[in-house]
């Protein structure tokens, strides 16, 4: 019924490829059901360009980093921002704020 971990680590690589894969024959079929009627001028994509639009937009709008926009340093930070007392977040920005002056030469 469940999978030794060893074989759990040896799927896991494969069902990402797949899931890649997969999403990108869904980003052709969209692309070119919707954009090339609504756009004058866009062509019809091909499998490979579908899924290198994926892999580039991935790149591009949410790096490599995991959990997104909202990831788990921007969650810890929040917490730890929550907890701070008022003066222990004024002692915070003005310290932000001599990190962030820029040095005139």
């Amino acid at each position: 019924m469940f999978m030794p971990r060893r074989k759990k680590f040896v799927f896991i690589p494969f069902a990402i490829v797949g899931f890649v894969l997969l999403v990108g024959w869904v980003v052709m079929l969209l692309w070119n059901a919707i954009l090339p009627k609504v756009v004058t001028g866009v062509s019809a994509l091909t499998y490979w360009q579908a899924v290198g639009l994926l892999v580039l937009s991935k790149i591009l709008f949410s790096g490599f980093k995991g959990g997104g926009p909202q990831g788990p340093g921007k969650l810890h930070f929040r917490e730890k921002w929550r907890n701070m007392s008022e003066d222990e977040r004024v002692k915070f920005k003005e310290a932000w704020r001599e990190r962030c002056k820029t040095k005139s030469a």
